[in-house]
This record gives C-alpha cells, sequence and structure tokens, in this order.
C-alpha cells in the first residue's frame, strides 16, 4: 500500500499566509559599516524589518534598496543619519545599504518559516529587476 501521507508533504511557499500571521523569528544585525555596498542576507524570508541609521558623521545619509542596482542606481530610499525606518512590512531575502559615512547601520526584522530562496526569480534574489528595484 502507497504512502498517502508522502503525497502531500510541501515546503512553505512565499503566499502561505499562516507564516505571516505569526511572530516573526528574532534577526538583528548591528555595527554594520555600509560605506561600501553591503549586502545583508536574511536566512528566511522577513515578515517585517526595522533599519536604524546610528552613523555619527554629520549628514550621512544611508540609501537602502533590495538589490545592488537598486543602491547603485536610483531605486533605493534613504534613512538620515539618527533616523530609523519604522516597522516595513516586507517579505526579502536580502536588503543593500550604501552611504558614505554610514558606518553605524542596525537591522531588526521578524522572520517567517519560508526558506530566503523563495524569494528568487529568472531575475535574481529578493525581486531583483523587478520594477523598481534594479
Amino acid at each position: 500500500m502507497a504512502n498517502w501521507n508522502s503525497s502531500w508533504q510541501m515546503n512553505v511557499g512565499i503566499n502561505h499566509t499562516p507564516a505571516y500571521q505569526v511572530s516573526g523569528r528574532p534577526f538583528a544585525s548591528g555595527g554594520i559599516d555600509a560605506q561600501n555596498a553591503e549586502k545583508v542576507i536574511f536566512p528566511y524570508v522577513t515578515r517585517w524589518v526595522v533599519i536604524n541609521n546610528h552613523s555619527t558623521t554629520g549628514g550621512a545619509t544611508l540609501k537602502v534598496g533590495y538589490s545592488e542596482s537598486g543602491v547603485s542606481g536610483s531605486n533605493y530610499f534613504t534613512v538620515p543619519s539618527g533616523s530609523s525606518t519604522g516597522r516595513l512590512e516586507v517579505k526579502v531575502s536580502e536588503l543593500w545599504l550604501y552611504g558614505d559615512g554610514c558606518n553605524g547601520v542596525d537591522i531588526a526584522a521578524g522572520l517567517t518559516s519560508i526558506d530566503n530562496y523563495r524569494t528568487s526569480g529568472s531575475l535574481g534574489p529578493s525581486w531583483s529587476g523587478s520594477t523598481g528595484v534594479g
């Protein structure tokens, strides 16, 4: 007799609602030096992200994007020195950070149980190549 349980074993995907309804697994990374483009890879897809720019250099504006092309081009948003993004409800597997003088960046995130490769498409990880991402 066939094992009917094995035919129902599926991995959690990017649109799996229960993965976003529960509290996220904690993730934190501090003291990131983003004076050169820096990639932060999350071990699982994020449920939410908060980015703090604690850089001590006056006027050190941090660029945040979802791809390297985004932060080196025009598809990014900024976080001024001494500021925070607040909670961003985004499902990503990586973020890119860049800013002259930005040497004190912290990231906190809540992670889902979804493997980070689930945000990869034909153009790259974390929506890279999508309109507005880069």
